[in-house]
């Protein structure tokens, strides 16, 4: 499974890379606006730092206008894959990219329908919201799953980007499904770490390291 880190803070990108933890990136409006810096600028420093492809968002929800800023963007580095929503728009636009090479990442997807569409699009990349789904009682690791069968009973090559992971169990439930790839928090791949029984067992070793008087270095 491919991690992506859904963030535009280049320092936390930055930690993650370093230690081999980043695929990709992905941003949103809500991302940049949270950065607080200029979308354009933010967005060559992330592509300059990761060589996984990095997803940057369209602001536009007409067609014409999608495909000017997602050309726009695409000029920023050769990772960056264009973001549209699942609108028929945004289905439009995919088409669009794709058809000129480049790399999709369908956003928004809250149906098995949708990912279908995005799919017949040519999407690089369909990006389910779990976390959201689960905020109204649905249940979108199911979601996952069944994009998962559909995909593979047609041999769609579109990735399974799970996105809106709100915990570790989200996480490693994707793993199980076959998601082919997670977008999370810095917060939470670093998550992935904590346990329990491991923070008792390193207080246990510790504690009885001090009673033999000894040291390493």
């Amino acid at each position: 499974m491919k991690f992506f880190v859904d963030t535009a803070d280049v320092a936390a990108i930055k930690e993650l890379n370093d230690l081999g933890m980043v695929d990709g990136v992905t941003t949103n409006p809500s991302l940049i606006l949270k950065s607080g810096r200029d979308i354009l600028e933010v967005t060559r420093e992330i592509c300059d730092m990761v060589g996984g492809p990095v997803s940057a968002e369209v602001v536009a929800t007409e067609a014409k206008d999608m495909i000017a800023e997602g050309l726009k963007l695409a000029k920023i580095a050769s990772n960056i894959a264009i973001k549209v929503p699942l609108t028929w728009d945004g289905l439009t636009a995919c088409k669009a990219f794709a058809s000129e090479g480049h790399k999709v990442n369908v956003t928004l997807c809250f149906s098995a329908a949708q990912a279908i569409l995005a799919a017949k699009a040519g999407a690089s990349f369909i990006s389910p919201f779990i976390g959201r789904l689960d905020d109204i009682n649905l249940d979108g690791l199911e979601l996952i799953e069944d994009i998962r069968t559909i995909y593979d009973n047609y041999d769609f090559k579109t990735e399974i980007l799970a996105a809106s992971i709100r915990s570790v169990n989200h996480i490693t439930d994707c793993a199980k499904i076959g998601a082919d790839v997670i977008t999370a928090p810095p917060a939470v791949i670093k998550a992935m770490a904590n346990h329990v029984l491991t923070d008792k067992g390193l207080d246990q070793f510790l504690k009885d390291w001090a009673k033999t008087g000894q040291k390493i270095v």
